[in-house]
C-alpha cells in the first residue's frame, strides 16, 4: 500500500487554500476615498497601510475594495469580516465608519492582528466608530 501524496503546491501568485482570514472590505465608492468629501485624509495611504498589514500577516488578514456600501454620511466605511475561527466563535461582520485618520486605521490593524470579530475585543476607540449595517438602519427607521 502506498502513502497518499501531498497535493502539489499552487502555481506562483495563487494563494494556497486554507482557513478563511479576517477580511477588511474597504469602501471606495462614491464618497469613501473621495478627497473632495474628506480633504486632508490620505485615502491612498490608508489603503496602502491596510494592504501592508495584510501582506505582513502571513495570510491571517485580507483586504479588498468594493464599490459603494451605502452609508455615505459615515465615510470612510470599512466592513471587518471575521475569520473562519472568529465565525465559529460567534463573530459577525462589523461595520466601522468615519475611518479617516491614521489612528482609526491603526486601530483596525491592531484589532485584526489580534484576531478580529469573534476572537478579540475591538479597541474602545474603534467601538465608537461602529455603525449598523444599512439594512439594520433602514429596518429601525421603518423603511
Amino acid at each position: 500500500m502506498t502513502e497518499p501524496s501531498s497535493p502539489a503546491p499552487p502555481p506562483p501568485g495563487i494563494p494556497r487554500f486554507g482557513p478563511r482570514p479576517c477580511t477588511l472590505v474597504v469602501c471606495r465608492g462614491c464618497c469613501c476615498g473621495d478627497a473632495a468629501k474628506n480633504p486632508g485624509t490620505d485615502h491612498a495611504g490608508q489603503l496602502a497601510r491596510l494592504r501592508e498589514a495584510a501582506a505582513a500577516s502571513g495570510g491571517r488578514l485580507a483586504v479588498r475594495t468594493t464599490d459603494c456600501l451605502g452609508p455615505c454620511g459615515q465615510a470612510n466605511v470599512v466592513v471587518v469580516q471575521p475569520s473562519a475561527e472568529g465565525r465559529r466563535a460567534g463573530g459577525r461582520a462589523t461595520w466601522v465608519g468615519w475611518v479617516l485618520d491614521r489612528d482609526g486605521t491603526d486601530d483596525l490593524v491592531a484589532w485584526t492582528r489580534a484576531g478580529g470579530p469573534g476572537v478579540a475585543a475591538p479597541p474602545a476607540t474603534l467601538e465608537l466608530h461602529m455603525i449598523p449595517p444599512p439594512s439594520d438602519a433602514r429596518r429601525r427607521q421603518g423603511r
